[in-house]
């Protein structure tokens, strides 16, 4: 296996009280939004604007998803970030964290289901941010607040 690959089995080892408070924080941004209904990366973020949360695009290729304005990279957005999510290949992952720990305020990253970057997942606990990998933010919110 090299560096960045995992078990597909292999996920973060935090507990559900955890994750449940990570839902608490509204601000995420989502790198990697898609405006194509029908992909993960289009109805995971809507599903999170429909449950109440702040949701960023973070697209390069768009100026809009969802009705938001989407910016080119982390660091590029003027407000306040908690989580941001990532729907990129496992290999893209290090820049997109790397970028992302130089704007103050990033209390998560999380890796969406089949996404796992070691170095990525280190550089973020260096610096004191919690990191979720190998699961989906919207299965991961109905597990966990669904009836």
């Amino acid at each position: 296996m090299s560096k960045q690959s995992m078990d597909m089995n292999d996920i973060d080892k935090n507990a559900d009280d955890v994750l449940k408070g990570i839902y608490g924080f509204k601000n995420i941004a989502v790198v990697g939004m898609s405006p194509t209904e029908g992909k993960p990366s289009n109805y995971v973020p809507r599903y999170l604007i429909e449950k109440g949360y702040n949701v960023i695009p973070v697209n390069p290729m768009y100026e809009e998803i969802l009705g938001n304005k989407s910016y080119p990279k982390v660091s590029d957005i003027p407000h306040q970030v908690d989580i941001v999510d990532i729907f990129r290949k496992s290999d893209d992952v290090l820049p997109v964290v790397q970028d992302a720990t130089l704007k103050n305020g990033i209390k998560v990253i999380w890796m969406q289901l089949g996404i796992y970057n070691r170095e990525a997942r280190e550089i973020a606990e260096k610096k004191d941010i919690s990191v979720i990998y190998n699961r989906c933010i919207l299965k991961e919110h109905q597990r966990l607040f669904s009836p």
